[in-house]
């Protein structure tokens, strides 16, 4: 019979993300997630497999944690609040990326830049993660039609594409230095470019 392990599985995905987070996935070695585990490459091998299967592992785990911050945030409720809700979430991700003084990005940002080209696990859940948030904006902007606040006119798919990006795009230029309150108004103009419905 096995023997149970003495580690925090959960405990042991979040250290070892702060090092991938931190070098990325070429810097990181084996040694430096041991290292910031405090765990022996024979356990991290056992447990986890080599580092691209550790790293799948915290990817898988980031790309989660993603989509619920952006399903706490774009949750179905009153068509009326759809624009609240819109607004709460692109502000949100406003705010992380201006109050992220390391420059540190985001890790599915920074996993898909570096690994998506040439590791097809990295490049699905990217393409998964991103296609969840779209569907996420994109009933969000159907309901502000419902209520008036967009024009039912215009297209929500693209709609919420365009959101995507900015949310995206707004990650990629605070980390290139871009200053904080010029992060933060961006979400406020791509809010007010949203077509309005003719008087």
């Amino acid at each position: 019979m096995p023997r149970p392990r003495a580690f925090d599985e959960q405990q042991v995905i979040e250290r070892a993300r702060e090092q991938f987070w931190a070098s990325g996935y070429a810097g990181t070695r084996m040694d430096d997630i041991a290292r910031a585990t405090g765990l022996g490459k024979g356990s991290l091998y056992g447990a986890f497999g080599d580092k691209g299967k550790l790293f799948h592992r915290v990817f898988d785990d980031w790309c989660t944690a993603v989509i619920a911050v952006a399903e706490e945030r774009l949750t179905s409720g009153p068509d009326a609040e759809a624009m609240t809700r819109l607004a709460g979430y692109l502000h949100l991700m406003a705010e992380n990326t201006a109050s992220d003084t390391e420059r540190r990005g985001c890790l599915l940002a920074k996993g898909a830049a570096e690994l998506a080209q040439h590791d097809q696990t990295v490049a699905d859940r990217s393409a998964k993660t991103m296609t969840a948030l779209l569907t996420l904006l994109r009933r969000e902007i159907s309901a502000a039609q419902r209520h008036g606040d967009i024009d039912s006119a215009a297209d929500p798919e693209r709609l919420a594409a365009l959101l995507l990006t900015v949310v995206r795009g707004i990650e990629a230029v605070g980390k290139a230095g871009l200053d904080p309150k010029t992060v933060r108004n961006i979400a406020d103009t791509a809010l007010m470019v949203l077509p309005k419905p003719e008087n």
